[in-house]
């Protein structure tokens, strides 16, 4: 579900699941990490990650992982994982990158976006909420009124509009990307590290007030997380009543 390349200096990882839309299971997120640490060890100065097919990532699996503690766990690790990576992290976004895959590609230093590709957070359409880094990071890309309207208005971000916004550095596919890597991979290892210490310390990882935990968690419990899940098995739109 993971594949690597090496080129050079540059690791490129993509996701591997194009018939499920890259959707991300337990066994994709720990073949990630597995890949993540893998192209450090061995040696990497730049990692590219995409998606095979037309998406990068539809998010989580819906088919059940997304609704397990411990796959949520899984995934906020890797998200930390990917942050805290020690060489630059470009993710090119071929498509489409909601939820979970929007996660991943937050968590990466740049964003390289095809010209069709749209990225958000459609969480409120199935009653769940996503985590205080999520939110934080979200907004320190975008700014604040464009973070609400995705997170509150469930708002697809365009590439033209990302671009614009400075979430994505540039329009381009894979090969752009992997020009970009193999540019970055020339530069000083020591300086990169510092940059990324000091643009990834924007509060996005600063612990949530207990009342914020208490509200997200509350979604996840909720009997309208249970609706979303039977109205999706049913194929009708979810009845959500705010319990």
């Amino acid at each position: 579900m993971i594949v690597s390349s090496t080129t050079g200096s540059v690791v490129t990882i993509e996701l591997a699941r194009p018939e499920k839309r890259n959707a991300l299971n337990h066994q994709m997120v720990e073949d990630l990490s597995a890949a993540f640490t893998a192209a450090v060890d061995g040696g990497a100065r730049v990692i590219v990650f995409t998606g095979r097919g037309s998406v990068f990532s539809a998010g989580a699996d819906l088919s059940g992982p997304v609704y397990e503690k411990g796959f949520l766990d899984k995934l906020i690790a890797l998200n930390e994982q990917i942050e805290a990576t020690p060489v630059p992290v470009i993710a090119a976004l071929n498509g489409g990158a909601l939820g979970a895959g929007l996660q991943l590609a937050m968590a990466a230093d740049l964003r390289v976006m095809a010209s069709s590709a749209l990225v958000g957070i459609p969480a409120a359409k199935i009653g769940v909420a996503v985590d205080e880094w999520t939110i934080r990071r979200l907004t320190s890309l975008v700014g604040a009124g464009q973070a609400a309207g995705m997170l509150i208005g469930c708002e697809p971000l365009s590439a033209d509009r990302a671009h614009a916004l400075g979430f994505a550095n540039r329009i381009g596919d894979l090969a752009d990307a992997q020009h970009w890597a193999a540019q970055i991979a020339d530069l000083a290892p020591l300086t990169l590290q510092h940059y990324k210490l000091v643009l990834n310390g924007d509060g996005a990882r600063d612990e949530a007030p207990e009342e914020r935990v208490r509200a997200m968690m509350a979604a996840w419990q909720s009997e309208d997380v249970q609706e979303a899940r039977a109205a999706r098995a049913e194929k009708r739109p979810p009845v959500f009543t705010g319990r």
